[in-house]
């Protein structure tokens, strides 16, 4: 396959402080074979059973608690020798790089993280949701992706203008996570199941203090959490959220994670938790939910369900190469295109204003098209090669007047950049729904290189607010995020997976990692994105400064959503005279964490020190 390319580069790329790594020859990223067939370096030549034997004597109890090897660093910044992790939780950190020291690689550190979050942050995250994770393989130096995303049930498709409420037993889709740890285990880890999930079995036997981002979660999803018995038994006392600081205690989830420890991915997809999720899922009003409408939920949709293992969506900005998720997530192809158009103006040269202005415009152009043309492959032709040109990007470029917004944005017409001179029926936008911010996202990686990007979800706050009863997880709400049927590219449909903004991404200069980033925040983690990689690369900002600097989003419609910090400066002033309409100030959009490969060999984990409660970083640091 032919290395990425750069066309239509402009001669000013900025280098962000520190230098940019050495070169090398560029990857070359192609599609994994099956794990049967699968000649992965990475993997141990001693069977998989004998290693989980051998790593299971390996591994106490005690994975979860902190170790000396950690370098020093703040509690959102830390640099090392060796791997690397920055999450949102403080024991999803420590569990990530609990596993790298015991040998695992990045791929084994980022499920146990993954676990550990569904402990921790189960109103965000956890195994009744899905994902999309983003894997960058050193040796072979090649990226891959997994879409474990929510999937409709098979039967879902008249019901499915009628999940819009995004609550309830309707709106819940076949959960995909465990299927995906599965295969990104399977494909490219070391370690079993029982081993990665050892951390998070640890902290639930133990029990957690609730957070105070966590409590106010739980506050803002009172009325949902009490519509569930299972749920309100959980995360309620007396109807009210349990308070920061109180200990969470969840059996039923201890359970869960040791079915799936001791019989694998089927334990979840077929046997009595399957049953459990059918039922939860069939009888709502069993588990004292008042919203009583049945979901269609089968246990054929859940021993059916499959993870894909997909091409990643490409693109290049002033010399970097961008590896991100591709369809149905519409994260990577909507940020390409907006740094494609955005490629064309010296934004480092401009007045901060007018480079305000055109990220605004360039959002909104490619919200748009994103819109109208992008949802699950599998049901959409979507032109993704003529929406990532960049002679494209040049025609939607030419739309935008310096110095004033447009009154209304309309898609572009990607089709005549798409090699295949074919044209389908073009499907008609609408208004996408509305996205939950609550997400969550890890940024891994281990000694050898590797590099794991991962964002994943319940996709609103308790997702559908059912908990399943003896198992403790909640169900996901995924099929919210399908727009209303018609004739639009994300109507909903059995089997489809409804269309998603989450965008981890890798990036690549010279042919070797730069930096890894993602966020959560809905239809705001495309903006987020590409704010804070035009602050790092643009107005060389460390990466340190491009998280803190306050934010602004736009999508196709609407008013622009702003920060509170934002909206004091007088950039919010000074884009008003251009004519864009800001929303009501909002306290955050997004909370990134991210990776830095410095020139010298070490790595920076970064995590936000405010948004989202403020997250943990760790590195190793090897002798």
């Amino acid at each position: 396959m032919a290395p990425p390319t750069s066309r239509d580069r402009m001669p000013f790329p900025s280098v962000p402080r520190g230098g940019a790594p050495a070169p090398a020859p560029v990857l070359a990223p192609v599609i994994s074979p099956a794990p049967s067939t699968l000649p992965s370096p990475l993997r141990s030549s001693v069977p998989l059973g004998a290693r989980a034997r051998m790593l299971a004597r390996a591994l106490p109890a005690a994975l979860a608690l902190a170790l000396p090897c950690a370098a020093a660093g703040t509690a959102h910044e830390a640099s090392g020798n060796g791997g690397a992790v920055a999450s949102i939780s403080a024991p999803a950190s420590q569990a990530a790089l609990t596993i790298l020291e015991r040998g695992g690689n990045a791929v084994d550190a980022a499920v146990a993280a993954a676990a550990t979050l569904g402990v921790t942050d189960p109103l965000r995250c956890g195994i009744g949701g899905g994902g999309f994770m983003v894997i960058y393989l050193a040796r072979e130096r090649r990226v891959v992706t997994i879409d474990h995303r929510a999937t409709a049930p098979a039967g879902f498709g008249a019901a499915g203008a009628r999940a819009q409420d995004g609550d309830g037993a309707l709106a819940v889709g076949v959960p995909g996570s465990v299927r995906g740890w599965h295969e990104a285990l399977e494909r490219y880890g070391t370690m079993s199941l029982r081993q990665v999930l050892a951390p998070a079995i640890a902290a639930a036997s133990a029990g957690v203090a609730v957070s105070e981002p966590l409590h106010q979660l739980m506050v803002e999803n009172e009325g949902k959490l009490r519509q569930s018995g299972a749920a309100a038994a959980l995360y309620l006392k007396d109807g009210k959220a349990l308070p920061t600081g109180a200990i969470m205690r969840n059996p039923g989830l201890v359970k869960a994670y040791r079915e799936i420890a001791a019989g694998g991915a089927r334990a979840f997809y077929e046997g009595q938790m399957a049953r459990a999720m059918v039922e939860a899922v069939a009888r709502p009003a069993a588990a004292g939910a008042a919203r009583a409408r049945a979901g269609v939920l089968s246990m054929a949709d859940l021993a059916n369900y499959e993870a894909r293992i997909r091409q990643p969506a490409r693109s290049s900005y002033r010399g970097y190469d961008l590896y991100g998720m591709a369809l149905p997530s519409s994260g990577g192809v909507a940020i390409g295109e907006t740094l494609n158009i955005l490629e064309g103006y010296e934004l480092g040269k401009l007045e901060r204003a007018q480079a305000l202005h055109l990220y605004l415009e360039a959002s909104r152009l490619a919200f748009a098209d994103r819109d109208a043309y992008l949802a699950d492959p599998e049901y959409v032709d979507a032109p993704i090669a003529g929406l990532l040109s960049k002679p494209y990007a040049a025609q939607q470029r030419a739309r935008i007047a310096m110095g004033r917004a447009a009154e209304a944005v309309a898609a572009g017409d990607p089709y005549p950049f798409q090699s295949d001179p074919s044209v389908p029926l073009r499907p008609a936008g609408a208004r996408a729904p509305t996205e939950s911010a609550h997400t969550t996202h890890l940024a891994l990686a281990d000694k050898d290189g590797n590099i794991v990007a991962y964002t994943f979800t319940l996709e609103a706050g308790a997702g559908s607010g059912i908990a399943v009863p003896g198992y403790g997880f909640l169900l996901n709400n995924e099929l919210a995020g399908f727009e209303q049927a018609g004739p639009n590219p994300n109507a909903p449909e059995g089997g489809k997976r409804p269309r998603s903004s989450m965008a981890p991404t890798i990036v690549f200069k010279d042919g070797k990692p730069a930096f890894t980033l993602g966020s959560p925040g809905g239809a705001a983690i495309v903006t987020t994105l590409v704010q804070t990689m035009v602050n790092h690369i643009d107005f060389g900002m460390s990466m340190e400064e491009a998280l803190e600097a306050p934010r602004i989003s736009a999508r196709a419609q609407g008013p622009a959503a702003v920060e509170s910090a934002f909206a004091a400066g007088a950039q919010a002033q000074a884009l008003r005279e251009q004519g864009h309409a800001i929303g009501a100030a909002q306290e955050e959009l997004g909370a990134v964490c991210a990776i830095v490969f410095n020139p010298d060999g070490t790595v920076t984990a970064l995590a936000e020190s405010r948004r989202g409660g403020g997250g943990s970083a760790l590195a190793q640091q090897l002798k």
